[in-house]
């Protein structure tokens, strides 16, 4: 979805218009074929070659985006980047990005459920939660498509709103989102339910992670008593505050442990967790599987490390 939806919008711009305003090609390690996630086979027009510093790059990144993130490529991009050329992340693309320092101090945006990993692992990037960011000439988005909005964007700042408008016309794109956008549903939406204070307390809980909130706390601060917001959460999410909580927390270990080489004890500590063994008892209730042999199916570490 990330690779359609940045060629799409130039590709209908260059035949709406009746113009060549735009043209690309596609570049990877090999220089032949790449393989999409979805199993889906791209043809490569080159390698990593040296490129027009006019030009504009676009590193597109699905899955195992660390493992795809060879020095070739890094080596690749560092290179281009010193001659000037304007960079973009599409979806994990900008964790490619990051690891070859070229955010560094700058704003920029993953998807939604790369960002617990991103943070720990690049602290030199200020990350945010938009559904793309442009700063300078660095780019990101969001995944999915948030590449369209990106692209919509350009277009609109090379050849007018006009044009823009009716590209997203042609694309049934009928609400054109800006970098001040959200990526993730509102937390309301996503739940399904439509309650200020259980949203307000979601919001606090999703916060505060490494430091878990007291439910006591959590319902002194939206103006209820503990067994009001007990009762409220057992109303509409049919589990306890303290469940709740500690289901997001698990969530995002398991985010952690997939998506780094950080180890079980910081991911732990990060997530809340005094006491590894007490996170693995936790883990092992929740995802029936201990927290190192999630590591190593995902990672290649086993419980050595």
């Amino acid at each position: 979805m990330s690779f359609a939806g940045a060629i799409e919008p130039l590709r209908l711009a260059n035949r709406v218009s009746g113009l060549d305003l735009y043209d690309w090609k596609l570049a990877g390690e090999n220089g032949t074929e790449a393989i999409c996630s979805n199993g889906a086979r791209l043809r490569l027009d080159q390698g990593l070659t040296e490129i027009s510093r006019d030009d504009t790059v676009m590193v597109c990144g699905g899955v195992d985006v660390a493992e795809a993130t060879t020095k070739p490529v890094l080596n690749w991009l560092r290179r281009e980047a010193r001659r000037g050329v304007a960079i973009g992340g599409l979806c994990t693309g900008a964790w490619a990005l990051a690891r070859a320092g070229l955010l560094d101090g700058k704003r920029a945006t993953i998807h939604w459920e790369n960002q617990d990993s991103f943070i720990e692992e690049f602290d030199e990037v200020r990350l945010t939660k938009s559904v793309f960011v442009v700063d300078g000439n660095r780019m990101s988005t969001a995944g999915g498509t948030a590449s369209i909005d990106l692209m919509l964007k350009i277009i609109a700042q090379d050849h007018g709103e006009g044009l823009a408008n009716t590209v997203a016309d042609q694309l049934i794109y009928n609400s054109i989102r800006t970098d001040q956008d959200s990526q993730r549903l509102s937390i309301p939406t996503r739940i399904g339910v439509r309650h200020p204070k259980l949203a307000q307390v979601i919001g606090r809980m999703e916060a505060n992670i490494e430091e878990p909130i007291s439910p006591a706390k959590l319902a002194e601060e939206v103006g209820m008593s503990t067994r009001q917001l007990e009762r409220l959460f057992r109303r509409y999410l049919n589990r306890s505050p303290k469940r709740y909580y500690m289901e997001i927390r698990l969530q995002k270990a398991r985010n952690l442990l997939m998506q780094t080489e950080m180890s079980v004890i910081n991911v732990a500590l990060a997530c809340g967790f005094a006491s590894p063994s007490h996170f693995s008892k936790c883990y092992r209730a929740q995802y029936s599987t201990t927290p190192y042999r999630e590591r190593g199916t995902s990672g290649g570490f086993d419980e050595n490390d």
